[in-house]
């Protein structure tokens, strides 16, 4: 895999209903944000998605994107977090 440093994983939970996807992809390709693999379920009517995007390219301060994210979740009634997969690994570690 390309360096830690430059990717992240995006996890979206909350009921599901339509704009999720669109809304998210929007708001990363308005930042130059790259999904190189996404995962996404609904079990019973809960929305669960999962993303790694690169951040090599982005236009935008890790700060802000995490912001936008966070109000994009709260317009579409979702929980969003963004973690660098560095960090997103060494929590998961057994």
């Amino acid at each position: 895999m390309e360096s830690d440093k430059n990717t992240a994983v995006i996890s979206v939970i909350g009921k599901d209903r339509v704009g999720i996807i669109a809304g998210v992809s929007a708001l990363l390709c308005k930042n130059n944000i790259n999904i190189n693999d996404i995962s996404q379920t609904i079990l019973d009517d809960i929305f669960t998605m999962i993303m790694l995007v690169d951040l090599k390219d982005n236009d935008i301060e890790n700060s802000d994107i995490t912001e936008q994210l966070n109000k994009l979740g709260e317009e579409l009634g979702v929980a969003i977090t963004i973690q660098h997969t560095d960090l997103f690994n060494r929590m998961h570690r057994i």
